[in-house]
């Protein structure tokens, strides 16, 4: 079976048990570190309910997340502009940075927009996103180097999660991020596949310690320590620069419905 980062033949590594049903092979390419499952055909089954049960940690994350990434744009980016949170899930994240002050907006395949309607992404606005943001959903890509393409295609600027392959490769039952339970997650990427990608798009790879961004931009070294080592509170100083969309959303979202009825 061919890399679907680098196209170098990969080798199996194991078999593990998804869905407690399906042995899976697992296949790993030593040229750039990627580590994948087979073609993920147990994927409808998997994904009957987008957001898992398991996934208890799906609020807090995007709170979290909401107070990093208001650093990091206020860091790097420009306040003003458009923002994309791509694999959107329920819109929670975009519904934050909006709240915050953001001007966010959503996109998402497979999951129903639940908290940012109205904001969706559309292809006029291609050229005027600043960053994408892409959240535990890496892990989730059937055909890796397409989605990062098509991210690329938005925006040279991509900040996403998801957790590095450790070194040396876990068993299937040492490591939780195979998602075994749910089958979702069938892609699994090291430093070393990042600093492949990075090097194949000219773009900068940088590892922020649970946050990941590939960007086309000089980074300031001393930013990314702020960024890094910065307390907790320090969202909380640069949010007081930001004006909140939340009325201004309601009453957008008023008059758009007053003009249905």
């Amino acid at each position: 079976m061919n890399c679907k980062i680098c196209t170098q033949t990969t080798k199996q590594i194991f078999t593990a048990k998804i869905l407690n049903k399906y042995d899976i092979k697992y296949y790993h390419c030593e040229y750039c570190g990627f580590l994948q499952t087979e073609e993920p055909y147990w994927l409808d089954e998997a994904y009957k309910d987008p957001i898992t049960l398991t996934d208890t940690g799906y609020l807090q994350r995007n709170i979290l997340l909401s107070q990093k990434i208001t650093i990091l744009l206020s860091l790097f980016f420009d306040k003003n502009a458009k923002y994309l949170d791509y694999a959107g899930g329920y819109g929670v994240f975009v519904r934050l940075m909006r709240d915050i002050g953001f001007d966010f907006y959503w996109y998402d395949k497979y999951t129903q927009n639940i908290f940012a309607r109205g904001f969706e992404y559309n292809e006029t606005m291609k050229g005027k996103i600043e960053a994408i943001t892409c959240f535990e959903a890496f892990e989730h890509f059937a055909n890796p180097i397409d989605e990062i393409e098509n991210m690329l295609s938005i925006s040279k600027n991509i900040i996403f999660t998801t957790e590095l392959l450790p070194n040396p490769i876990p068993k299937p039952q040492e490591w939780w991020y195979y998602g075994l339970d749910h089958g979702q997650h069938i892609s699994f990427y090291s430093r070393k596949t990042f600093e492949f990608i990075a090097k194949k798009y000219n773009l900068q790879y940088v590892n922020l310690g649970g946050l990941h961004l590939f960007s086309d931009k000089k980074l300031s070294s001393l930013k990314l320590k702020i960024l890094k080592f910065s307390k907790f509170g320090f969202h909380k100083i640069l949010q007081k620069r930001l004006k909140s969309k939340t009325w201004e959303d309601h009453l957008k979202m008023r008059n758009i419905n007053e003009s249905i009825i």
